[in-house]
């Protein structure tokens, strides 16, 4: 099913070096509004700077790919050490599939990380990736991602999710 993530996650910090070598994992495709940053807010969470560096000293490949425009994604990106796919178009596959050919690691060992299913567990799921959902760092207060939450409250049961919860 396309909307169904691999995984349910807390957050992208849960996702450590066990979880990593348990689903033989080399490279991470990560979302950033509330899955890296809060949305709109060029400043990662507290603990990501640390977490990605624990990552890249494991050697696990990471590439942002979001749907914003490169002015905005620019700036945090390369804060981070990261590069990036601006305009991703999720929950279509390009920017996706770009990442995973520009890390150069197979799908089967490549993950998505998001935190909405209409883009990121879709884009995932239909490029053939393994996905984690992950809870977003903040509820955003935007009409439209409140209401794009409760839909997939409602349909997916996302409160009550039966996934691997960690």
């Amino acid at each position: 099913m396309i909307f169904k993530p691999t995984f349910h996650l807390k957050n992208v910090l849960s996702v450590d070096e066990d979880f990593l070598k348990k689903n033989g994992v080399d490279a991470l495709i990560l979302d950033m509004d509330n899955t890296l940053a809060l949305h709109g807010n060029p400043a990662p969470v507290d603990g990501i700077p640390e977490w990605l560096n624990k990552m890249k000293t494991l050697g696990i490949k990471m590439r942002v790919v979001s749907n914003n425009t490169k002015k905005r994604v620019a700036p945090l990106a390369e804060k981070l050490g990261l590069a990036f796919t601006a305009n991703g178009a999720k929950p279509l596959t390009f920017g996706v599939n770009r990442a995973v050919k520009a890390m150069n690691v197979p799908k089967s060992r490549t993950l998505v990380v998001g935190d909405q299913i209409f883009t990121d567990i879709i884009a995932g799921n239909l490029a053939g990736i393994r996905t984690v959902l992950v809870e977003p760092f903040h509820m955003e207060t935007m009409w439209l991602f409140r209401w794009k939450r409760k839909l997939e409250n409602f349909l997916f049961g996302r409160e009550q999710n039966d996934l691997e919860m960690k």
